[in-house]
């Protein structure tokens, strides 16, 4: 197994970020929903995921958008859902982006990670594998993921261990009850041979309705920030902290950026794309794969992605002393918890975002334009539905799908 990539060095991380605020011309971290099927009802879930959509991508639609990043030289794609693996054709997909220079990073719960397939992707070069785990002990991770969730990720860990696949990553969504074990998960990644992976807590999707709740407190943003100062070199953030910069002098390693339409961006399980992995919601959507021009013309051409890489003021955060080190925080994060995008972050350490938060009417908020949960009718169909669909958006979203999970 090949690493897809590293981190880049400190000393380029500067020049980095001034080049990337322009946009490139693909994307360096292309997030790929398959599905919103899922097999669990994660509380926080991004993306609301849960049952199929009937006009989910098919597999030739797929295999052609892999044909576009291929001539676009985009590197690899986080795939996820959902739960990709319960795609019939997942590995299918899975090999023909690898054979078509497209390099792939999974996340999955564990669901269909058998010591069998263990084995074929420690095999497989330019493949990546990210267990979600959140929590280091059964109980703090199965009240957000769900009963079985920690026993289904630690089968996953595992078989992946003892198949010789090192450094897969273990992926941790940080919440207020979570915090205390960050030392837990590092020792839990030594012991597999994994990466620790930890990313923030977004009020997207059903994590709009946690998000009060879970979201790490004042106290605990210091130490995460203080954590990761000793040990950010061995672990990944994907930038999700950088808000946290305004806190000290030292920065957390990491590009220290909002890379939404600049370099990073969301293709959905239905194609449509987003700016942003945490911000499906209309007024984040660039267009879709399906279009003329397809996914290509979309990252290149879309009105959105022009506006977002124009240089910015800063805003009403403009006149902080910490905004070159904060950047102004996450984009999702305030839009979701109805703030305005060129104000602070619903986070930031010096208080501002609480102060901006007391005056916004909390029955208002935008929500996640698309619901897939398990208690929703899926998109498309009818509450009753009359007849079996030719497509899995059941009410279990494994229906009609191979018993045996090997397969």
């Amino acid at each position: 197994m090949t690493t897809l990539h590293d981190p880049p060095p400190a000393e380029r991380v500067p020049a980095l970020v001034e080049q990337f605020k322009g946009g490139l011309n693909a994307p360096i971290c292309l997030t790929w929903e398959w599905t919103y099927a899922c097999n669990l009802s994660c509380a926080h879930c991004l993306s609301s995921s849960g049952r199929r959509d009937p006009l989910e991508l098919s597999t030739d639609e797929i295999t052609s958008v892999i044909d576009e990043l291929q001539r676009m030289q985009v590197f690899y794609v986080n795939v996820g859902g959902g739960e990709p693996t319960v795609r019939p054709d997942f590995w299918d997909l899975l090999d023909y982006a690898v054979t078509h220079q497209v390099g792939v990073k999974f996340s999955t719960n564990g669901l269909r990670l058998t010591p069998e397939r263990a084995r074929r992707l420690a095999a497989t070069d330019y493949v990546d594998v990210q267990i979600s785990l959140d929590g280091a002990t059964r109980e703090v991770n199965d009240a957000v993921r769900g009963r079985g969730s920690y026993d289904m990720a630690v089968r996953a860990m595992e078989n992946l261990a003892d198949a010789g696949f090192r450094d897969f990553k273990i992926s941790v969504v940080m919440t207020r009850q979570n915090v205390a074990q960050l030392d837990d998960f590092a020792a839990i990644a030594d012991r597999y041979g994994a990466q620790l992976r930890i990313t923030r807590l977004r009020p997207s999707g059903r994590g709009a309705d946690v998000w009060d709740d879970l979201h790490p407190t004042a106290e605990q943003q210091y130490d995460i920030y203080s954590w990761l100062l000793g040990h950010g070199e061995r672990v990944l953030t994907g930038d999700s902290f950088f808000h946290l910069n305004a806190l000290g002098s030292e920065p957390i390693p990491g590009l220290n950026l909002c890379g939404a339409g600049r370099v990073v961006c969301l293709i959905d399980p239905v194609g449509d794309v987003y700016a942003c992995p945490f911000a499906i919601h209309d007024a984040f959507k660039a267009g879709n794969v399906r279009a003329f021009g397809g996914f290509d013309r979309v990252w290149r051409e879309s009105a959105l992605f022009t506006e977002l890489r124009r240089p910015s003021t800063g805003g009403a955060c403009s006149g902080c002393p910490a905004y070159d080190t904060c950047q102004g925080g996450c984009m999702a994060a305030k839009f979701f918890t109805g703030l305005p995008l060129d104000g602070p972050d619903p986070e930031c350490v010096k208080g501002h975002g609480a102060a901006a938060l007391s005056a916004v009417a909390r029955d208002s908020l935008p929500r996640q334009g698309k619901d897939h949960s398990h208690r929703t009718v899926p998109l498309g169909m009818p509450a009753v539905p009359t007849a079996r669909p030719d497509r899995m958006c059941d009410e279990n979203p494994l229906a009609g799908m191979p018993a045996n999970p090997a397969v």
